[in-house]
């Protein structure tokens, strides 16, 4: 991992110093943002779209008055740094971060204002002081609120007679997922859910976790959504279908991959939602004047194809309640 005094020498004296940005011919001032992400691009390509949409909406238009650098890391965390450097020298005027970047450009301090997009919880991270007071020229949106997990454990009970016992699969590296797991505890127990925990780092922790699951397999496995969740997710499924234990969790990629259902964050929009912030920074406003947002528009995905695999006959109130359901 570069350190942040080699990310300086890879930025460049002249980057600090960056001429005014260009303006367009009809005298338009022409904005120009970085985009940055360890992920690849297909992985987000619906995401971009609803991002640019959304820009548009707040009168930004790629091409005419924006223009938008995009930086990959193809799965590739190491790249971070030397991809926030290009960024800054070009230079950007905002760097957008997405998913397990964000965590590396909050220790290099970047001389731009950032506004990210974030699994976990910023201030367990470490680069917030509360929600509401965004720390340093970072802000932007988290997908991880708490009590998510508990409405998880509500439609499961309700898709599932008799649930008693529930297993929990989770990374506990992933900031804020201490506060995941103490809700689905709690909330649990006050649903009569016996509620088992396995900590999941390595592949290896999550082999383990499978044989001890295996002697004796829960009714049900929540699984928390994060990197190593969606890098893993497959396995976490067929291990639920071989054992005919249905999972859950939070993004509808894990229902795409099998789970049951999946609750939580609209994804989209809450990409959609960066464009306000950028908006917002080029009027002027600082990143401090910004709160730290949690989702507030959620989706629901039913596989059904999946409940019927495993002899689950998912109640009519259910799929009414689905924003989608798979056959």
């Amino acid at each position: 991992m570069i350190r942040r005094r080699e990310f300086i020498t890879l930025l460049g004296g002249a980057a600090l110093a960056a001429p005014v940005m260009a303006r367009a011919q009809q005298g338009e001032r022409v904005h120009r943002i970085g985009w940055l992400t360890a992920q690849r691009e297909a992985s987000l390509t619906p995401f971009l779209a609803a991002l640019r949409t959304a820009f548009v909406d707040f009168g930004y238009d790629e091409g005419r008055n924006l223009t938008i650098e995009y930086r990959f890391g193809d799965d590739n965390i190491e790249r971070v740094p030397e991809l926030a450097a290009e960024l800054v020298r070009l230079p950007v005027e905002i760097v957008l971060a997405q998913g397990a970047a964000v965590a590396v450009i909050a220790k290099l301090r970047l001389p731009v204002p950032v506004v990210y997009v974030f699994s976990g919880d910023p201030v367990s991270a470490g680069f917030a002081d509360s929600l509401a007071r965004p720390r340093g020229n970072m802000t932007g949106l988290t997908f991880m609120a708490a009590d998510l997990n508990g409405k998880r454990l509500e439609l499961l009970r309700e898709t599932i007679p008799g649930l008693r016992r529930v297993a929990i699969v989770a990374n506990p590296a992933h900031p804020g997922e201490h506060l995941e797991r103490a809700y689905t505890q709690e909330y649990g127990r006050q649903l009569g859910l016996n509620i088992n925990y396995f900590a999941t780092t390595t592949r290896d922790e999550l082999d383990r976790a499978f044989a001890s699951m295996a002697k004796d397999p829960p009714q049900a496995i929540s699984l928390f959504a994060d990197g190593f969740a969606i890098e893993h997710r497959q396995s976490v499924i067929d291990f639920g279908l071989n054992h005919r234990v249905p999972v859950v969790s939070g993004w509808p990629v894990f229902a795409r991959s099998g789970a049951i259902f999946t609750y939580g964050p609209h994804l989209a929009s809450s990409y959609q939602r960066l464009a306000y912030y950028v908006d917002r920074i080029f009027k002027g406003a600082r990143t401090t004047d910004l709160p730290i947002e949690q989702p507030s528009k959620f989706e629901f995905v039913v596989n059904l194809r999946t409940a019927k695999a495993l002899g689950i006959e998912v109640p009519t109130s259910i799929l009414l309640r689905a924003d989608e359901v798979i056959e």
